[in-house]
């Protein structure tokens, strides 16, 4: 890890030196078992090198947690059930056999431990976790994303991006050399690249402010959204820049970087009850917000973080970098009384 981050005044507490260092292996790890499980072979279908992913960067995730601040709940995407089974046998071989090469003294047993440190409820103090963030972009070879947060009485204090495909010469596809983006409540956002190498970045969104020009970030998956909504955003707004369409968080990461302008994740067709995980939005939200950008649900309202496992007071989410946050919000309400 770089020393120019950790021996800044402003971020000497442990917690961030913790999340930091986690969230640093556990990418690390996953773009490992995408290196060795995935090739030409594999099929849409076959999801095993993702499983194997999520559940070893959860394991380690969680080891350090428990290692670290072992009264602090992990509440996460995975639990260790399928693995115990005897179906998830050959799986909780290959996750241990990854675990160990950062943490060796690991049994099976202990892993899916470590793994269903993830199930635990909200508290007043907790971490949130998606251990891979972008199933499809982690199969297809291009952007996803390990994400870790720490909530404080409902608000976001710490925020890391771990994604092994990004770096600001390579936007889309998953060849990057990878980079870690990181925020703390009231002291900025931050990037560096994965392997601690590198200088440490001062993160900062656009200060693009007409609509037209703006650069929209997409998901890549269609069902991911309401594809059908999000050409009439782009058409009530006129936008003329195409899209940059990626999975996961790490769209956070570039539009905290002033790489793109607006993200918006609306309601799609075949869910329109659905509320986002927290995991999927605590920690890229702290990112983006921290490096002076905006983020809000369809309505205009904070995330609100203090609902469970859901964030079932919000529809949708809208994110941008402040100066287009209320044209969007006003484009997707036109938009929603259009087709009411």
């Amino acid at each position: 890890m770089t020393p120019n981050l950790l021996s800044n005044s402003h971020f000497l507490f442990p917690e961030f030196q913790l999340a930091l260092r986690i969230v640093q292996q556990a990418a690390r790890l996953t773009k490992q078992v995408q290196k060795d499980m995935t090739g030409p072979a594999l099929t849409k279908s076959d999801r095993s090198p993702v499983t194997v992913a999520d559940f070893a960067a959860q394991a380690v995730v969680g080891h350090w947690l428990a290692e670290t601040f072992p009264h602090d709940p992990l509440v996460a995407e995975e639990n260790a059930a399928e693995l115990r089974g005897s179906e998830g046998k050959d799986t909780l071989t290959q996750v241990t056999t990854f675990v160990r090469r950062l943490l060796p003294h690991l049994t099976s047993e202990a892993v899916c431990e470590n793994i269903d440190r993830g199930v635990a409820a909200p508290a007043q103090r907790f971490w949130t976790l998606d251990p891979v963030d972008g199933t499809k972009g982690f199969l297809r070879g291009g952007q996803y994303a390990v994400a870790l947060a720490l909530i404080v009485d409902g608000q976001v204090q710490i925020g890391v991006l771990g994604c092994p495909g990004l770096d600001s010469a390579n936007l889309t596809d998953g060849n990057g050399s990878g980079l870690l983006a990181a925020a703390v409540r009231g002291q900025g956002a931050w990037s560096l690249p994965l392997d601690g190498a590198g200088p440490l970045t001062r993160l900062q969104v656009s200060r693009r402010s007409e609509p037209a020009e703006a650069r929209l970030l997409r998901s890549f998956e269609a069902d991911h959204t309401n594809s059908a909504q999000m050409d009439e955003f782009v058409r009530v707004l006129h936008v003329q820049a195409p899209p940059v369409a990626m999975d996961s968080q790490a769209k956070y990461a570039i539009l905290a970087a002033g790489g793109g302008d607006l993200l918006l994740r609306l309601l799609s067709a075949k869910q329109p009850n659905y509320r986002e995980k927290i995991w999927d939005q605590a920690a890229g939200a702290l990112v983006v917000e921290e490096a002076g950008g905006r983020v809000s649900d369809l309505e205009g309202k904070p995330l609100d973080f203090t609902t469970g496992r859901s964030l079932t007071h919000n529809r949708g989410v809208v994110a941008s970098n402040g100066y287009l946050h209320e044209a969007a919000l006003r484009a997707v309400q036109q938009i929603r009384q259009e087709n009411a």
